[in-house]
């Protein structure tokens, strides 16, 4: 264990890969931690190193070196059957792009996490309508992605995210293909789920969204400059 009380730390972080006969730093080092119920923006600009750090939260990008603590569990020192365990009880993930299942309905979609959990069927239907009804799609839940606005699939994606009430959520760039006033409601939805409980984590390279949180880590050329909001 490691021995404090933060939901999540990062310890000396580096995460290098190969491009050709380059390596490439996308983490440098960093190291910082976030506690439960905090709603924390990661911003930089693209390159920065914040998509990356984001997957080391996860549990999806196993970084060079460090590590990344969460809930006292060391994360890459489990099994990568333990962290698909991990991924699916404590983190819902929020794509920029969505990644919604062409041809599944909204509802469809949202219960994918439902049934790699093992939910039974029966359960899932309730769990998923609950969840769009949080996001303001239930009297869309028989629509196909191609039948949704940019902001409804969002919006779809973050009900897929907080499906089975994980108590981290990262979103990865939530707004960034959205106009502003769809953004707006998009924020105002994470808000929300902070304000019932869970954690929420931004990343983002828009400075102006991080006023809605409570805290904000800078991230540049794979350094973290500043930690305090």
């Amino acid at each position: 264990m490691n021995g404090n009380d933060h939901l999540i730390e990062i310890q000396d972080l580096g995460r290098e890969y190969m491009a050709g006969d380059t390596t490439v730093s996308a983490i440098k080092e960093m190291s910082f931690f976030i506690d439960d119920g905090e709603f924390v923006s990661i911003v930089g600009q693209s390159g920065a190193g914040k998509s990356t750090l984001l997957a080391a939260l996860g549990g999806l990008n196993r970084p060079t070196r460090g590590n990344v603590w969460v809930d006292t569990m060391d994360l890459y020192g489990l099994s990568s059957e333990q962290r698909a365990d991990f991924r699916s009880e404590y983190v819902g993930f929020v794509f920029q792009s969505y990644q919604l299942i062409t041809y599944l309905t909204a509802m469809e979609n949202v219960k994918i996490p439902l049934s790699i959990a093992g939910v039974k069927k029966e359960d899932q239907a309730d769990m998923a309508a609950v969840a769009l009804e949080k996001v303001g799609l239930q009297d869309k839940k028989n629509r196909l992605p191609d039948q949704l606005s940019g902001g409804e699939q969002e919006r779809v994606a973050i009900a897929r995210a907080i499906v089975n009430r994980p108590p981290i959520v990262l979103a990865d760039e939530p707004t960034g293909n959205l106009d502003s006033k769809t953004a707006d409601d998009v924020i105002n939805l994470l808000k929300q789920l902070n304000q019932e409980g869970q954690t929420v984590i931004m990343v983002t390279h828009n400075k102006k969204l991080c006023q809605h949180t409570d805290r904000t880590v800078h991230v540049r050329d794979g350094l973290c400059v500043i930690g305090e909001g």
